[in-house]
């Protein structure tokens, strides 16, 4: 599955491009709310720790293994996280959820950046801890159904495109631009919900 292969001129590999698609289906299914986004999820993150080891992205490996963990708390939340134990339903970050969010992700950024300068041989520290601190809180903000995930998803993608760009991740990183349209459909749908 590691195997190179060239696609519409960019290089890749079978894995990578599995993972692109069936992270494309996980954000589609996440702006219609459709709980089995979770299940592609589960799926794409598996593929892609394995293309993230493969380019020595470590935390955005170790990043995927949190989506796994955090999918299913996800699939659970989303069915049974409301009043009740109902559907979950979408809703705005308080002022103080807003700090709180803030603040953990730069404490996130902080500890991860120092892990990974220390710990690993990643070339680029800085940029894998401040986007896998941004996306765990994106993650942890979409899973409670918060608006405001797809504000932190918009930013951490379109710095992810560039970080992706520098890897020689080209299939990813055309994934990662596409990310960011489908945050901003994700951003106006979720609005007409609330």
């Amino acid at each position: 599955m590691d195997q190179p292969l060239v696609l519409f001129g960019l290089p890749t590999t079978p894995l990578e491009l599995i993972a692109f698609l069936l992270s494309v289906a996980t954000v589609v299914l996440t702006i219609r709310q459709q709980h089995w986004a979770w299940l592609f999820t589960i799926a794409s993150s598996a593929l892609y720790g394995v293309v993230f080891f493969d380019a020595r992205l470590y935390g955005d490996m170790a990043l995927q293994l949190v989506f796994i963990g955090a999918a299913v708390w996800g699939w659970y939340q989303w069915l049974r996280g409301g009043e009740r134990h109902g559907a979950l339903g979408v809703s705005h970050l308080s002022r103080r959820g807003l700090a709180a969010s803030a603040v953990g992700w730069m404490m996130g950024y902080l500890l991860l950046f120092l892990f990974l300068r220390h710990f690993t041989n990643t070339d680029v520290p800085h940029a894998d801890g401040f986007l896998t601190a941004g996306s765990l809180l994106g993650q942890l903000l979409v899973a409670r159904k918060k608006i405001e995930n797809w504000h932190v998803w918009i930013v951490v993608d379109v710095l992810y495109v560039g970080l992706y760009l520098y890897k020689q991740l080209y299939l990813t990183a055309i994934l990662y631009g596409v990310f960011v349209a489908l945050a901003v459909l994700g951003l106006r749908a979720w609005k007409k919900t609330l």
